[in-house]
């Protein structure tokens, strides 16, 4: 009996219940709690890059809403064709290796590395050289189709 009570398995499925339970108590606590309109928050705009058109440069205006269509519409693939690889992943994840009907599934190492923060803010603080320097990343490109703005006869 103390073995069906530590089995990996019985400790995942009792997590699992455990996180539930704490989900569906804090559902019913956000139900009834009064509920306020949403916030709108403002879109914060980063600064342009450097190496943009000039003012001779810049394409037909007509080139420009193709391209952010196109963009907009390769993005929206993008995101559906993530959403489906997720959820494949969460099946796959969990498969042992080996061949499932027409299809085999293995793990390969991976040649990329990523620095180990944890262990670099361990040095900097057994050293006292202050917080971990840290850099902002790229901003990323955004489009969103506007109403075209009526001009004004003067």
């Amino acid at each position: 009996m103390l073995n069906l009570l530590t089995a990996p398995r019985t400790a995942r499925t009792v997590r699992g219940l455990i996180g539930t339970l704490i989900e569906t108590a804090a559902d019913a606590v956000r139900s009834l709690a009064p509920a306020e309109p949403a916030a709108v928050e403002p879109v914060v705009e980063a600064p342009d890059p450097a190496g943009l058109y000039e003012a001779d440069e810049m394409p037909e205006t007509e080139a420009i809403e193709a391209a952010a269509a196109e963009y907009e519409r390769a993005a929206d693939q993008a995101r559906r064709a993530d959403r489906g690889k997720r959820a494949a992943k969460k099946v796959l994840d969990r498969l042992p290796a080996g061949v499932y009907g027409a299809w085999r599934v293995f793990r390969t190492p991976s040649s990329r590395q990523t620095p180990d923060l944890a262990e670099i803010t361990r040095l900097f603080k057994a050293h006292g050289l202050g917080p971990v320097p840290m850099k902002p990343c790229a901003p990323s490109l955004k489009v969103e189709a506007v109403e075209p703005a009526l001009s004004v006869a003067a």
